[in-house]
């Protein structure tokens, strides 16, 4: 059986956010209208950055087994350009990160425990369907 472990990251989240895209999981309005952080110089240009932002969260849950809204926006944010200063690690917006653990709560993908964000089984299996439909 092939896992999440085994598949190529790139092509595992770009097969989850398909799925997410199907399963209906709704999109907030900002989303496209704002930058992604304070990082970025532009809002994401990409239709499908919201789906792809919950695939890659879903699979940094599966990984990590546990992870809140502050590890994800160290690990989304990046170097802000400060001019002749030299450049600075800021962490992403928490908004997208913490809209998009809430849908997939109501989704059903994730629950809220005492120490961040866990997957279900639900969640899980969307991912180990998704790692074997690429091997496959």
């Amino acid at each position: 059986m092939v896992r999440v472990y085994d598949a190529d990251a790139n092509a595992l989240i770009e097969k989850t956010a398909g799925k997410l895209k199907k399963m209906g999981i709704k999109k907030p309005e900002f989303v496209g209208l704002v930058k992604s952080g304070a990082h970025t110089e532009r809002p994401p240009q990409s239709e499908d950055f919201w789906y792809t932002r919950c695939a890659s969260l879903l699979r940094q849950a599966y990984v990590n087994s546990n992870v809140g809204v502050q590890r994800m926006r160290r690990h989304y944010g990046g170097k802000k350009n400060r001019g002749v200063k030299p450049e600075k690690h800021v962490p992403a917006g928490g908004s997208t990160v913490r809209k998009a653990f809430q849908a997939m709560e109501e989704a059903g993908l994730m629950e809220k425990g005492p120490t961040g964000r866990k997957l279900t089984a639900k969640g899980m299996s969307l991912l180990d369907s998704a790692a074997s439909e690429l091997s496959g």
